[in-house]
């Protein structure tokens, strides 16, 4: 029966994190249907990263006040919901407004994921071992979504990028009813924090909102400088709320926890990163090398089959022997090793030779270090702060994402520009800019190693997996 609870809890989880990528593939689908603008596409995406990234600590704090099972079957269900009405939306409109609900959904259900898990699994090397399985779902779930998308908008149309939820939310809401524990919190009325909650929701909304317009007002802007001082307002007054209320939505206690301050941080630079790439990796393989959408989805098959290999089978054993840093730092080193070998990449380019090797490399560097910097995050936590803990180290997630994707997009279209506005030739512009992209990626890696051994204590091996 734990089996098959930790199998619900990451078959959505999964769900979750494929529907960040599985829609950018059906874009240009959606676009032709719907009459978007190249602007107003954006927030197709956009709309589901704000919501997701915003309430995602609100949501792993009520999974701990009013328990984790409700808040993981109303957001699953909110979820599933909202991906029936995007795939039967008819107009920008409403496809924007229930991608927003879509998202809300996910914050629900997978803020408080991770925590459910922890508590599952008490012993350390079963909980290792699950942690495992989770972190293969956040690690690989993006490159499966690329290859999702591809193929279901190429057979079918891009309504089928939201309608695939349908038979999973339901089978996983009927299983999550049964096989998940019932748990109790507090309650509301012992723990709400209504203005702390107000502060961090709408400060980090604002915050991934800015920085999703960044990309188009650039960061100079005296819009982009306004409202990201008023998001950090938010935040910044957020802080002081927690450190005065009798009940903080956010104990500022568990940031007194080494592991859990070092490995947010950690996750922040380690994604920025790596979901850059993604995004930069795509481009440079239909723009440069001409793959179209589904040859693009499965080249990027190597990573999550390396992810699958490390993560599945290798990394329990590795954190047993070496302890987690050793393990997480090892990783990172190898995802940074990659992306330096991308920044060589060139305009007459070869996918077998300049980008499937980094790829392989890749995985196997991630598929050791998620696992590791997982347990890491949820190390020394109170029971009572799980779900906190869980949702604080998904939004770090989520605006490592956001910055990423953001920063490395608008360094590699100024490069581009730059360079065909001397006259280059468009190829070797945009490859280019690629290249100094990937540098940028491979210096964040970089610095997440650092910060990895810096921040993070060492552990004697028998501890370093206990969760």
């Amino acid at each position: 029966m734990r089996a098959l609870a930790l199998a619900v809890l990451c078959a959505v989880s999964l769900m979750v994190v494929l529907d960040g990528s599985i829609v950018a593939v059906a874009l240009p689908a959606i676009q032709n249907d719907l009459g978007f603008t190249p602007s107003t596409l954006a927030w197709v995406v956009n709309a589901y990263l704000i919501a997701f990234a915003g309430l995602l600590l609100l949501s792993g704090r009520l999974g701990d006040l009013i328990g984790r099972k409700r808040v993981f079957l109303a957001g699953l269900g909110l979820f599933t919901l909202a991906s029936l009405l995007c795939g039967i939306a008819q107009d920008q409109a409403q496809l924007i407004g229930f991608r927003f609900l879509q998202g809300a959904g996910g914050a629900l259900a997978s803020a408080v994921v991770l925590g459910m898990i922890t508590t599952l699994y008490p012993e350390p090397r079963a909980r290792a071992k699950a942690i495992g399985v989770y972190s293969f779902t956040q690690a690989a779930g993006s490159s499966i979504g690329l290859i999702a998308g591809g193929t279901l908008t190429q057979l079918l149309d891009w309504h089928w990028t939201f309608f695939v939820n349908l038979p999973i939310g339901a089978i996983a809401l009927a299983l999550a009813v049964r096989v998940l524990a019932d748990d109790r919190g507090p309650g509301l009325r012992d723990g709400t924090d209504v203005t702390g909650a107000g502060l961090v929701t709408g400060g980090l909304m604002l915050l991934i909102y800015t920085i999703v317009k960044a990309e188009e007002y650039t960061w100079a802007d005296a819009r982009t400088l306004g409202l990201l001082a008023v998001s950090l307002l938010l935040l910044a007054g957020f802080v002081l709320r927690q450190a005065k209320a009798r009940r903080p939505l956010l104990p500022l206690r568990i940031f007194r926890l080494r592991a859990v301050s070092g490995a947010n941080t950690v996750m922040v630079l380690m994604v920025a990163g790596l979901f850059g790439f993604q995004f930069i990796t795509a481009l440079y393989l239909q723009r440069v090398l001409r793959l179209d959408a589904l040859s693009t989805g499965f080249a990027f098959l190597p990573a999550p089959l390396a992810i699958a290999v490390m993560s599945l089978v290798f990394a329990e054993r590795l954190n047993h022997r070496f302890g987690a840093r050793t393990v997480l730092v090892g990783g990172l080193s190898l995802v940074a090793l990659a992306l330096g070998f991308l920044a060589t990449v060139q305009a007459d380019g070869d996918y077998a030779t300049d980008v499937l090797p980094a790829l392989v490399l890749m995985g196997v560097g991630f598929g050791a270090a998620m696992p590791a910097l997982m347990g890491q995050a949820m190390s020394d936590v109170a029971p009572a702060d799980a779900g906190v803990a869980s949702g604080l180290i998904n939004t770090t997630q989520q605006i490592g994402a956001a910055i990423g994707t953001a920063v490395l997009a608008t360094t590699a279209a100024s490069r581009t520009g730059s360079l065909l506005a001397e006259g280059a030739a468009m190829p070797e512009a945009l490859a280019s800019g690629y290249r100094t992209a990937y540098a940028l990626s491979a210096g964040l890696l970089a610095l997440a190693v650092f910060a990895a051994t810096v921040l993070l204590r060492a552990r004697k091996v028998q501890e370093a997996i206990v969760a």
